[in-house]
């Protein structure tokens, strides 16, 4: 125990001088910066610790001022997979997902009501009629129509396709075989027909993501290229409305007093770029940085969780999602599943969540985390390295064997957790070798299904079991994975899920599903579950962490009282 303490310890250290990137996925790229008006007009500030960006707005005033770590590439929805602040502030969408007397749950939106078809098939949804775009025009069934046939359409470049593919004829019109998505319908001016191509069990909690915001015809259109990019160009409904944007510097939002919601008690929101975490901090104490998400800053974590000063200060929420390592079972010696098995068991996972995370979260032993329906009490995969020996000598590695983790570079986070389980992996004979690689050659080499061991991150984008499961272990993904599961039954029944009906037998059939990934055929190793921890000035009231645990929220419901 004390030589894995000393290695996650070091890691720590590790983690001080470097800044990792935190994303849904851990393992995303980062894509480039947007070509946003106006120079960048970072200062430095002398006095209580340098930093080296501040908020321009004098204190005292009635604007929240957050950081962030990296610049947005845009905040186009459709064309961007991983920066939701800005978006999940200025747009809404048909329905949200909500936390109701302690439970995620589907809310009316943009759409006041809905039915569904007996057979699954057909949405109907009933707009509200009291809901103006940030230019003045107010929401129609055609805005939605529009937003659905732009997402689809070749000549977008969507990112984000995925969100309305399982409308009848969005494929077609992504491949340019239609001029429109077929299954996308305005009945009349406030009623939209969403019609699939198979019933898909998860289609509400799906729209409820920032990929399906929805947009203004007349607006987008006028905006081209340059929407989501120029602030005075970007319109959405939402209770914020963009006003400027300084590359590299920071990101302005403003009040929407004609929210149909009511107005905001925030004048609006400055989003600073402090890419640095000890930098974070010292605005923080400042008083310049109003909230601080400690979620992707491991080394900081300990510092406000052990000081009495900060107790008060600490807002908390389950992440929606699991750390876990992956297994290529294309790749020796993990395509055995007593092999999988054996590293499974000689990994401490208690320890890597207590030394690295302070102990804030606990063990999961599934792929289906508290705070996602269909989660339920899956059976312990247990700490056990003499039995991990034992099934290793039965897989004809009772000498040893070699195991490669593969990584990519500049993520300390993951070659802090890596190297401890190079060491408790060594001790029941198995010699981990870390493979770093950069981001182009990693993603090259993860979708033809060629790296090998990884450890990775998912919270969850939609509250449904689909999310977790369909993605990593489906046939169409497990290779784009590199896990290249390889059980033929978990791939009918995840097609089989998908479009059942029957909440009930689809929430059965998903446990079974996960049953058979991580206890029977050890695909992955879930590791834990973390709680999201974030710690906001004494004047901020009403911020609640988002029910899926991401760092990315709406702050409509958040005040200052100085």
């Amino acid at each position: 125990m004390k030589k894995y303490l000393s290695l996650l310890l070091a890691g720590a250290v590790a983690l001080g001088a470097l800044s990792g990137c935190s994303s849904a996925f851990e393992d995303n790229t980062q894509s480039g910066a947007p070509s946003a008006s106006g120079e960048s007009t970072a200062a430095s500030k002398e006095g209580k610790g340098e930093t080296q960006a501040v908020s321009q707005t004098a204190p005292g005033s009635n604007m929240l001022h957050i950081p962030a770590k990296d610049e947005f590439p845009t905040v186009d929805t459709q064309k961007d997979t991983e920066f939701y602040v800005v978006p999940l502030n200025i747009y809404d969408r048909l329905v949200e997902c909500e936390v109701v007397d302690g439970v995620a749950e589907i809310v009316p939106s943009l759409a006041k009501s809905w039915e569904v078809s007996d057979d699954g098939l057909v949405y109907t949804f009933h707009l509200r009629d009291d809901v103006a775009f940030h230019n003045g025009e107010m929401l129609t069934a055609d805005d939605v129509v529009y937003t659905i046939d732009r997402m689809m359409n070749p000549d977008t470049a969507a990112r984000n396709t995925d969100a309305y593919s399982m409308i009848k004829g969005a494929s077609a019109r992504l491949n340019g075989e239609a001029d429109s998505v077929e299954g996308a319908a305005a009945l009349d001016e406030h009623t939209v027909e969403l019609t699939l191509e198979v019933p898909f069990g998860p289609f509400l909690a799906n729209l409820a993501t920032p990929a399906c915001s929805i947009y203004n015809r007349k607006a987008t259109e006028e905006a081209g290229d340059q929407f989501g990019i120029d602030p005075q160009l970007t319109v959405g409904t939402g209770p914020f409305k963009m006003s400027d944007w300084v590359l590299n510097d920071k990101l302005t939002m403003v009040r929407n007093d004609d929210y149909f919601k009511g107005a905001p008690k925030l004048d609006g929101i400055e989003v600073i770029q402090v890419p640095d975490e000890n930098t974070q901090k010292l605005m923080y104490e400042n008083g310049e940085l109003d909230i601080v998400d400690l979620s992707g800053f491991s080394s900081q974590l300990a510092y406000f969780l052990e000081n009495d000063a900060y107790k008060d200060n600490l807002v908390t929420g389950p992440e929606a999602g699991c750390y876990f390592y992956a297994f290529n079972q294309d790749m020796k010696p993990t395509d055995d599943v007593r092999v999988r098995k054996a590293i499974s068991m000689a990994i401490d996972r208690q320890t890597i969540l207590d030394q690295m995370y302070n102990g804030a979260g606990h063990l999961v032993n599934s792929m289906l985390p508290d705070g996602v329906l269909g989660a339920y009490d899956a059976q312990e995969i247990p700490y056990d390295p003499e039995k991990a020996k034992e099934l290793l000598a039965e897989a004809g590695y009772g000498d040893g064997c070699q195991l490669e983790i593969y990584q990519q570079t500049d993520n300390p986070d993951t070659l802090a957790i890596n190297q401890v389980v190079q060491s408790m992996l060594n001790e029941v004979g198995i010699t981990v070798t870390i493979k770093q690689m950069d981001d182009a050659a990693y993603f090259a080499e993860r979708k033809e299904g060629r790296l090998g061991m990884t450890r990775a991150s998912w919270k969850a984008d939609f509250n449904d079991p689909d999310n977790f499961l369909y993605t990593f272990f489906s046939e169409r993904n497990a290779k784009i994975r590199s896990n290249n599961h390889k059980n033929t039954d978990v791939y009918q029944w995840l097609e089989e899920a998908r479009a059942m009906t029957d909440e009930d037998e689809r929430m059965a059939l998903y446990q079974k599903i996960d049953t058979a990934v991580v206890q029977e055929d050890a695909s992955v190793l879930p590791l834990f579950q973390r709680d999201h921890i974030v710690v906001v000035q004494d004047w901020v009231k009403d911020f609640h962490v988002a029910w899926n645990g991401w760092s990315d929220v709406s702050y409509y419901t958040v005040s200052l009282e100085k």
